[in-house]
Protein backbone atom coordinates (compact mmCIF):
# COMPACT_ATOMS: atom_id res chain seq x y z
CA UNK A 1 0.00 0.00 0.00
CA UNK A 2 1.25 3.48 -0.89
CA UNK A 3 2.35 5.74 1.96
CA UNK A 4 -0.24 8.45 2.57
CA UNK A 5 0.67 12.12 2.25
CA UNK A 6 -0.99 15.41 1.41
CA UNK A 7 -1.07 14.73 -2.33
CA UNK A 8 -2.81 11.36 -2.07
CA UNK A 9 -4.86 11.55 1.14
CA UNK A 10 -8.21 12.26 -0.52
CA UNK A 11 -10.39 9.31 -1.30
CA UNK A 12 -12.87 9.10 -4.11
CA UNK A 13 -15.30 6.35 -4.85
CA UNK A 14 -14.90 6.31 -8.62
CA UNK A 15 -18.30 4.83 -9.58
CA UNK A 16 -20.06 7.44 -7.46
CA UNK A 17 -17.88 10.52 -8.00
CA UNK A 18 -16.78 10.02 -11.60
CA UNK A 19 -19.64 8.05 -13.18
CA UNK A 20 -22.96 8.23 -11.31
CA UNK A 21 -23.04 11.90 -10.26
CA UNK A 22 -21.65 13.31 -13.54
CA UNK A 23 -24.10 11.14 -15.48
CA UNK A 24 -27.00 12.45 -13.40
CA UNK A 25 -25.87 16.03 -13.96
CA UNK A 26 -25.61 15.48 -17.72
CA UNK A 27 -29.00 13.76 -17.85
CA UNK A 28 -30.51 16.60 -15.81
CA UNK A 29 -29.13 19.20 -18.20
CA UNK A 30 -30.29 17.09 -21.16
CA UNK A 31 -33.81 16.82 -19.70
CA UNK A 32 -34.11 20.53 -18.98
CA UNK A 33 -32.77 21.42 -22.44
CA UNK A 34 -35.30 19.12 -24.10
CA UNK A 35 -38.11 20.45 -21.92
CA UNK A 36 -37.60 23.90 -23.42
CA UNK A 37 -36.79 22.78 -26.98
CA UNK A 38 -39.32 19.96 -27.57
CA UNK A 39 -42.75 21.50 -27.11
CA UNK A 40 -44.55 18.30 -28.17
CA UNK A 41 -43.11 16.23 -25.35
CA UNK A 42 -42.73 18.79 -22.54
CA UNK A 43 -44.57 16.62 -20.02
CA UNK A 44 -42.24 13.69 -20.73
CA UNK A 45 -39.12 15.86 -20.33
CA UNK A 46 -40.51 17.46 -17.17
CA UNK A 47 -41.08 14.00 -15.64
CA UNK A 48 -37.69 12.81 -16.91
CA UNK A 49 -35.98 15.82 -15.28
CA UNK A 50 -37.93 15.27 -12.07
CA UNK A 51 -36.82 11.62 -11.87
CA UNK A 52 -33.19 12.62 -12.48
CA UNK A 53 -33.44 15.29 -9.78
CA UNK A 54 -34.91 12.75 -7.34
CA UNK A 55 -32.09 10.30 -8.08
CA UNK A 56 -29.54 13.05 -7.48
CA UNK A 57 -31.29 14.04 -4.24
CA UNK A 58 -31.34 10.39 -3.14
CA UNK A 59 -27.60 10.10 -3.75
CA UNK A 60 -26.98 13.13 -1.53
CA UNK A 61 -29.32 11.83 1.19
CA UNK A 62 -27.63 8.40 1.22
CA UNK A 63 -24.34 10.16 1.92
CA UNK A 64 -25.99 11.92 4.90
CA UNK A 65 -27.34 8.58 6.13
CA UNK A 66 -23.84 7.08 6.03
CA UNK A 67 -22.47 10.06 7.95
CA UNK A 68 -25.11 9.70 10.67
CA UNK A 69 -24.49 5.96 10.96
CA UNK A 70 -20.77 6.55 11.31
CA UNK A 71 -21.41 9.28 13.86
CA UNK A 72 -23.52 6.90 15.96
CA UNK A 73 -20.66 4.38 15.93
CA UNK A 74 -18.26 7.10 17.06
CA UNK A 75 -20.56 8.07 19.94
CA UNK A 76 -20.62 4.42 21.03
CA UNK A 77 -16.83 4.15 20.82
CA UNK A 78 -16.40 7.39 22.78
CA UNK A 79 -18.70 6.01 25.48
CA UNK A 80 -16.72 2.77 25.69
CA UNK A 81 -13.40 4.64 25.89
CA UNK A 82 -14.69 7.05 28.52
CA UNK A 83 -16.15 4.23 30.60
CA UNK A 84 -12.83 2.41 30.50
CA UNK A 85 -10.90 5.55 31.49
CA UNK A 86 -13.21 6.25 34.44
CA UNK A 87 -13.78 2.73 35.75
CA UNK A 88 -10.79 0.76 34.41
CA UNK A 89 -13.22 -1.93 33.20
CA UNK A 90 -14.64 -3.03 29.88
CA UNK A 91 -18.07 -1.60 29.13
CA UNK A 92 -19.69 -4.59 27.42
CA UNK A 93 -22.08 -5.40 30.25
CA UNK A 94 -23.09 -1.76 30.74
CA UNK A 95 -23.57 -1.10 27.01
CA UNK A 96 -25.95 -4.06 26.79
CA UNK A 97 -28.15 -2.55 29.51
CA UNK A 98 -28.40 0.93 27.94
CA UNK A 99 -30.11 2.08 24.78
CA UNK A 100 -28.42 4.37 22.29
CA UNK A 101 -30.42 7.42 23.44
CA UNK A 102 -29.05 7.01 26.97
CA UNK A 103 -25.48 6.51 25.74
CA UNK A 104 -25.77 9.52 23.47
CA UNK A 105 -27.13 11.69 26.28
CA UNK A 106 -24.33 10.77 28.67
CA UNK A 107 -21.69 12.33 26.42
CA UNK A 108 -22.99 15.78 27.35
CA UNK A 109 -22.09 15.27 31.02
CA UNK A 110 -18.67 15.89 32.51
CA UNK A 111 -17.03 12.98 34.35
CA UNK A 112 -18.43 13.66 37.84
CA UNK A 113 -22.01 13.88 36.56
CA UNK A 114 -21.41 11.07 34.07
CA UNK A 115 -20.91 8.58 36.90
CA UNK A 116 -24.07 9.65 38.73
CA UNK A 117 -26.22 9.76 35.61
CA UNK A 118 -24.89 6.43 34.42
CA UNK A 119 -26.04 4.85 37.68
CA UNK A 120 -29.47 6.43 37.23
CA UNK A 121 -29.68 5.19 33.66
CA UNK A 122 -28.75 1.67 34.74
CA UNK A 123 -30.94 1.41 37.83
CA UNK A 124 -33.88 3.69 37.05
CA UNK A 125 -33.89 3.16 33.28
CA UNK A 126 -34.56 6.84 32.59
CA UNK A 127 -34.68 8.03 29.00
CA UNK A 128 -31.91 9.83 27.16
CA UNK A 129 -33.96 13.02 27.13
CA UNK A 130 -34.49 12.81 30.89
CA UNK A 131 -30.74 12.29 31.36
CA UNK A 132 -30.00 15.39 29.31
CA UNK A 133 -32.40 17.44 31.43
CA UNK A 134 -30.58 16.39 34.61
CA UNK A 135 -27.16 17.58 33.45
CA UNK A 136 -26.15 20.65 35.41
CA UNK A 137 -22.79 21.38 33.76
CA UNK A 138 -23.35 20.84 30.04
CA UNK A 139 -20.42 19.56 27.94
CA UNK A 140 -20.97 20.95 24.44
CA UNK A 141 -20.70 18.95 21.23
CA UNK A 142 -20.52 21.20 18.17
CA UNK A 143 -19.16 18.46 15.89
CA UNK A 144 -22.50 16.75 15.18
CA UNK A 145 -23.35 16.07 11.53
Amino acid sequence: MQTQNYKNHRKFYAPHHFVYLPLLILLGIFGIYNYFSDEKHQLFWALFSLVIFLLFFLAIMVRQHYALGLQDRMVMLEFRQRYFELFQKRSDEVVNKLNFGQISALRFAYDDEFKVLLEKALHENISGDALKKQIKNWKSDHARV
